[in-house]
């Protein structure tokens, strides 16, 4: 879809002060004024992102009570569980609690719910098997939240539940041992944002400060816990939270981890995935996660918690290459469903007319229409609701939103239709009979048309500067590698050059567009991905990103070209 190109601005007084202080050019002193870093110590923290500046974790509403009772696990020889959720947060997040807990002296086991058996989050049966199975202490990660039965039901079972949580909670919070959730009232941890391996590993943080003053570890023995970031890196990564604040330094020191892991099963997976030296945000995304993210979303999670925790070459190996085998599965699923969804929407008739998109098949995998959803709002800029239907007529959806539409509250204002949702702003689960799909429809677009209106269907395109030729160079591509990691809350910047004309032009490739174009008497290479069918005549305006071409062990400058439009004044 065109466009409508925003720049963003920033004082020049501001940026010139930004710029001497910080040590670097005006443009990134200009993008890091535009994304909110509104002090000189704030840019320097975040131009270098240190484990010194972590927040005090005790500062988190219920972790000084969750720790005792951790404690209290360990002394009495308790078993624990760790009830992690089956997407790549709650996979690390588990793998993490559980790894750290057996080396500090807990016994402990883990349960991921089956996507399709269990369902999301705490089930009462799926805990009583884990009580059965011997457990009196049970921790849930990256779920629990709005688990008010759940939590009765531990409570009248004798055996208590810590809930480990990022997600937003409800009227009502769990009555449990311990609920440690940034998010719920009353919490003064600073930092809101936090995925749910990343609450986990403050209870690491926070526990290991209380083992050492106990005189836990005499022998040399006290872990460290960077050895747990390539985890956190991961799991904060794969879950799209905003790489700001905390999350930026996990996922900064994060994935320095994840190059060197010690991990077994972290090498096997990134063997698969054919990453062999540096690792970087696109790769986790793109690459590692998804494979985490197959076994859930196709069959079962179990497999990729077993890869993290297992120290067997073989045994790593072996779950790797059945990651990679469900991948590939789960692509060529999300494939077709894409495919027939596009066709529905292209041939329904409603399509530009409509503000919200839902679509419905019996054919359809549960684990991958949240996939495709997202794939639609890229496409068509709606807000987006697949539903999969069962044997039974249940209607299991998967919603993905744009900017300007909070998609839970919709949701909300519809819910009379549906028998269980949950989610936020951007994403969602539904749950309602096959015979209430077209009524919800119907009234999720009357929401819909009561919000959006005809700009808001029209995508932005972000520029961070509008630059001057002069000022694009190696060493500013260079420096612009210094606001990586790039991700949610943190976008690779895209800079502006007006009045471009293009000298060379070749199509390589699957479809990219291998350019030389002319500015200002000066003459840049670029490329520019999957655009081989735009027009390039005349005078343009070029949306791009500066990065730094190693080729025959020569660097050289290069203009990644995001988007390309007829020069405007």
């Amino acid at each position: 879809m065109q466009k409508k190109w925003v720049v963003k601005t920033a004082g020049d007084a501001e940026t010139g002060t930004f710029s001497q202080a910080l040590g670097v050019s005006t443009i990134t002193s200009r993008i890091l004024l535009c994304r909110g870093i509104a002090s000189i110590e704030n840019g320097r923290q975040f131009l270098a992102p240190a484990l010194s500046t972590m927040t005090d974790p005790f500062l988190l509403k219920g972790m000084q009570t969750a720790v005792e009772r951790v404690l209290l696990a360990r002394k009495s020889s308790e078993t624990v569980c760790i009830y992690g959720d089956y997407d790549v947060d709650g996979i690390t997040g588990t793998a993490l609690l559980v790894s750290f807990l057996r080396q500090v002296g807990l016994v402990c086991n883990y349960f991921i719910p089956n996507r399709f058996d269990d369902g999301y989050g705490l089930n009462e049966e799926a805990l009583q098997r884990i009580i059965d199975s011997g457990a009196t202490l049970i921790m849930s990660v990256d779920c629990g939240i709005t688990a008010i039965k759940e939590a009765e039901f531990c409570q009248h079972a004798g055996v208590d539940l810590i809930i480990l949580d990022h997600h937003a909670p409800k009227e009502n919070i769990p009555y449990a041992a311990a609920v440690v959730n940034p998010l719920q009232p009353g919490c003064t941890y600073p930092f809101k944002m936090l995925a749910g391996v990343g609450v986990a590993f403050n209870l690491l943080v926070a526990l290991r400060s209380r083992l050492r003053q106990e005189g836990f570890f005499t022998s040399g023995d006290e872990p460290d816990l960077r050895d747990w970031l390539d985890l956190v890196a991961l799991g904060t990564i794969a879950d799209v939270v905003p790489l700001v604040g905390q999350n930026r330094i996990y996922a900064f020191c994060g994935l320095q981890k994840l190059e060197n892991s010690h991990r077994v099963g972290i090498s096997a997976l990134k063997k698969v995935a054919g990453i062999k030296d540096t690792v970087n945000c696109g790769q986790v995304g793109f690459r590692l996660a998804p494979r985490l993210n197959a076994a859930g979303r196709m069959e079962s999670a179990v497999p990729g918690v077993d890869l993290l925790l297992s120290s067997n070459a073989d045994e790593c190996s072996i779950i790797a290459d059945e990651l990679d085998a469900a991948n590939a599965e789960r692509q060529a699923i999300e494939r077709s469903i894409l495919e027939e969804a596009v066709a529905m929407v292209d041939g329904g008739g409603s399509y530009p007319a409509c503000k919200s998109i839902v679509l419905s098949s019996s054919d359809w995998h549960q684990g991958v229409i949240g996939i495709v959803a997202s794939r639609l709002v890229e496409r068509y800029y709606r807000p987006t609701i697949l539903f999969a239907i069962d044997e039974q007529g249940n209607a299991k959806g998967s919603g993905r939103s744009i900017p300007g539409f909070h998609l839970l509250e919709a949701l909300t204002s519809c819910s009379e239709f549906l028998e269980r949702f949950g989610g936020h702003r951007y994403a969602a689960g539904v749950g309602l009979k096959m015979e209430n799909i077209d009524r919800f429809s119907a009234n999720f677009e009357a929401a819909a048309l009561q919000i959006l209106g005809d700009s808001e269907l029209v995508p932005i395109l972000d520029i961070d500067a509008d630059v001057c030729p002069v000022e694009v160079d190696l060493a500013l591509a260079k420096e612009l590698q210094r606001i990586e990691p790039f991700g949610a809350g943190n976008p690779e910047p895209t800079l502006m050059m007006r009045g471009v004309t293009v000298v060379e032009r070749r199509i390589v490739g699957d479809g990219h567009l291998k350019l030389r174009v002319s500015v200002a008497g000066q003459i840049f290479n670029a490329i520019a991905f999957r655009q081989a069918e735009c027009s390039t005549d005349g005078l343009l305006d070029i949306a791009f990103f500066p990065e730094c071409n190693l080729w025959n062990n020569s660097t050289t400058l290069q203009l990644r070209i995001k988007a390309i439009r007829k020069a405007e004044a």
